[in-house]
């Protein structure tokens, strides 16, 4: 995924921009602290003391020029209203965020009014129109089937959360004027690795990675991803 958005962020704006960017649900902070990393000045937003904790130490950790212009704020991303002005930064990330947000659309409507004129929007969601795929595979034939008619899944962390489908989240995206530009699979073939696999050889990984990025932009695989990263574009 770092790879699509680095491509979006290339093709959008001049090479060299220090760009204001928003990370909404950052979590531990992996993409906000590379994007700092980059040059970039970032805001974190967390709601979560335990994660934002995580990503407060690890910024610690990082020169001083990069701690200056990374900011972490305590708060929900259903409010970037009450912590930001309108137009304040050129792009905005929510990864992982929105299957736990139940208005979902009024949340993406919030985001796009923090965008300025032609600012990106990032958005990863899990895949809607795949949820059979990963139990099919794992030869969970009832829950395979029980897929094809839902959009609620529970999670790697046994949490019950909803799935996007894609023309529902394109159509959302025109209707707050940061209509779909671009879109991706993540997480083609190796949805189904558990989490505590180790990463293979140097040389395998890079294969890998190229096999997910090539099937992350190519049709028929992104439409089976377990994840779909979505680019839209404030007009």
């Amino acid at each position: 995924m770092a790879r699509q958005l680095d491509e979006q962020i290339a093709g959008r704006f001049p090479v060299g921009r220090r760009l204001r960017i928003l990370d909404v649900g950052m979590g531990q902070g992996t993409q906000a602290l590379r994007l700092a990393r980059a040059g970039h000045t970032v805001t974190g937003l967390e709601s979560d003391p335990g994660m934002l904790k995580v990503a407060r130490e690890a910024l610690a950790t990082e020169p001083a020029g990069i701690r200056e212009r990374f900011r972490t704020i305590e708060g929900d991303g259903r409010d970037t209203g009450v912590h930001f002005l309108p137009g304040s930064f050129d792009v905005v990330l929510c990864h992982g965020v929105l299957m736990y947000v139940e208005d979902r659309d009024a949340m993406l409507a919030g985001l796009a009014r923090m965008l300025a004129s032609g600012g990106l929007l990032s958005l990863l969601v899990r895949n809607g129109d795949a949820l059979a795929v990963r139990p099919g595979l794992a030869g969970d034939w009832s829950a395979a089937l029980t897929a094809f008619d839902t959009d609620t899944y529970t999670n790697r962390l046994g949490l019950p959360v909803r799935a996007d489908r894609l023309a529902s989240l394109r159509a959302t995206l025109a209707g707050i004027a940061a209509p779909l530009h671009a879109w991706y699979g993540v997480r083609v073939f190796t949805d189904g690795v558990p989490d505590e696999a180790d990463l293979p050889a140097a040389d395998e990984l890079e294969r890998l990675l190229a096999a997910e990025d090539r099937a992350g932009r190519t049709e028929p695989y992104r439409s089976v991803a377990a994840l779909l990263h979505l680019c839209g574009v404030r007009g």
